[in-house]
């Protein structure tokens, strides 16, 4: 089966996110049909497009999850959690979720392949809980039977992003804040050449075929602070360094704070280990090499689109569909 023909069902998981959004649309507009699989009670259970079909379906039930998937040409697993304070939270969407959908695909006479979009975190697990289930998840899919492949994409941005938008409108006013050690060089992706890059899998899976790949916008080396904040503000711009004293106190006293009042933080000492990384760069050869795929837009392209896009409503609702995270 390694042609995948319009009109297949794909299967989606954490299809009405930030970047499940935007690969609905991308599936869509190529003539497939997403199987936008929802977790009962969801609040983003609108964002569902016309042209995708909807399963209220939750990644513990195994009996039900079998039944969504049985019938589709591939599956791409995009559920995820970013935030959290403890192993815990990252575990059902990051690791739970993808052992359960292998189980899941496993009794078919020929199971599809399974696309995971993972993050370049994964290849440094040490470095917070976060990282180490992103880690663990493509452990598990690597157990998987069938023909699978992950993608690490580096810090994904574009409309409908949460996380980096307000770093950018920021910067945008000319205010750079250099969260990072000194000469640190960090990798962007825009959500569209994600998206671009999983149609070019669905057209060559068996090239990636149980493979890891990383992914970032093709600029060389990435961008230092003074690169991002010229990018960003459009002008030269000087980062202004965050001293890193203030970086620990605020992650170590979001983690207690949320321990107390029961919210999924961000900043944890976990990700101010992440942050402090003197790099988070990436490779496209090999993905390029068994796809064709090559990014298109720069940073300073990306940016301009996400501030020129109308402001974010469910996505269902925008008759123009617009659409649309540091790993």
């Amino acid at each position: 089966m390694a042609e995948i023909h319009p009109g297949a069902p794909v299967a989606l998981t954490g299809g009405t996110g930030f970047v499940g959004r935007r690969l609905q649309r991308s599936l869509i507009d190529a003539g497939l049909i997403p199987r936008v699989l929802v977790r009962p009670g969801s609040a983003n259970a609108g964002h569902v497009l016309d042209g995708s079909e909807s399963l209220q379906v939750a990644l513990d039930d195994r009996i039900a999850l079998a039944d969504a998937v049985q019938d589709c040409a591939a599956v791409i697993y995009c559920a995820g959690s970013v935030r959290g304070r403890r192993p815990a939270d990252f575990h059902a969407a990051n690791v739970a979720g993808i052992e359960a959908l292998i189980e899941a695909l496993t009794g078919r006479a020929t199971p599809p392949p399974v696309l995971l979009i993972s993050s370049l975190a994964a290849s440094r697990p040490q470095l917070s809980d976060y990282a180490a289930s992103k880690h663990l998840g493509e452990r598990c899919l690597a157990a998987y039977p069938g023909p699978w492949t992950a993608l690490r994409p580096t810090a994904i941005y574009g409309p409908g992003d949460r996380e980096l938008r307000p770093l950018f409108a920021l910067m945008r006013r000319g205010i750079v804040p250099a969260t990072g050690p000194r000469g640190q060089r960090l990798s962007f992706l825009h959500v569209d050449d994600l998206a671009a890059a999983v149609l070019a899998w669905l057209q060559h899976w068996p090239a990636c075929r149980d493979g890891i790949f990383p992914l970032h916008d093709g600029r060389p080396n990435g961008y230092d602070w003074r690169d991002i904040g010229h990018a960003v503000a459009g002008r030269p711009v000087s980062p202004i360094p965050v001293p890193q004293a203030l970086l620990a106190l605020a992650a170590h006293g979001n983690r207690l704070l949320s321990s107390l009042i029961g919210y999924a933080p961000m900043l944890t000492p976990g990700k101010l280990r992440e942050i402090n990384q003197p790099d988070w760069l990436a490779d496209n050869s090999e993905f390029t090499a068994a796809t064709g795929w090559t990014p298109t837009i720069d940073l300073a392209t990306g940016v301009a689109r996400l501030f020129a896009a109308p402001a974010d409503r469910p996505i269902a609702n925008r008759p123009d569909n617009p659409d649309n995270r540091p790993p």
